[in-house]
């Protein structure tokens, strides 16, 4: 365990944190308020947000100033997002947003376990790292990102072992959509157990 997860902060290290829209999965095109926070050791080569990888490179803000900042917006749901979010203890922060009715998603990993009463669970697994057997049961989501088409298999093999209720998705990393994307809707097409994801914040040009 991360030694960061041991005891409950009062504040974290954001990368960034912005109002717009869901742009993939299950919540694509909903309204969300996202909170980035640095620190992620998973190291995903394709990874369009490196930067956020280093904790130390990012200020802190204090759990009421995050969420004084989202009560600002409109939107009723949070997602809490990386880096790798799961390598804090988010108790705190869950818990104001959940006393300010808001609705709370995380977007990890799941290579750490979850430490906090998350409402929605989107488990994207890397190669990189193992995930931990919780967030198999836990998943509300699984999006795998497909990088080459292998990944393919990786992600049926992940597929077996999510509950019964999770939503199962399928999504090109962006620089290689124009190659992939053909490959993965016929692949839908054949397994429609599975949806596609697209990266729709990416072709709307938003955060």
């Amino acid at each position: 365990m991360n030694e960061l997860s041991i005891e409950i902060p009062s504040e974290f290290p954001i990368m960034e944190h912005f109002y717009t829209l869901q742009g993939e999965g299950f919540h694509a095109g909903r309204s969300a308020y996202f909170v980035r926070l640095g620190g992620c050791d998973v190291g995903c080569v394709w990874c369009d947000v490196k930067e956020s990888w280093d904790a130390t490179q990012h200020n802190s803000m204090s759990v009421d100033k995050i969420v004084n900042e989202i009560k600002k917006s409109k939107t009723d749901f949070v997602v809490i997002t990386g880096g790798e979010p799961a390598m804090y203890n988010l108790t705190s922060l869950v818990d104001i947003l959940h006393e300010n009715n808001f609705e709370v998603a995380i977007e990890t990993s799941g290579c750490y376990s979850l430490q906090g009463a998350i409402d929605w669970y989107c488990f994207s697994p890397k190669k990189f790292k193992k995930p931990v057997d919780e967030a198999y049961q836990k998943a509300n989501e699984l999006k795998v990102v497909i990088f080459h088409p292998s990944d393919l298999q990786w992600a049926e093999e992940h597929s077996l072992k999510v509950n019964t209720n999770c939503k199962l998705y399928l999504q090109p990393e962006w620089s290689k959509s124009e190659t992939l994307l053909p490959l993965i809707i016929e692949y839908v097409k054949q397994n429609p157990k599975w949806k596609l994801s697209l990266q729709t914040h990416k072709y709307l040009n938003i955060p």
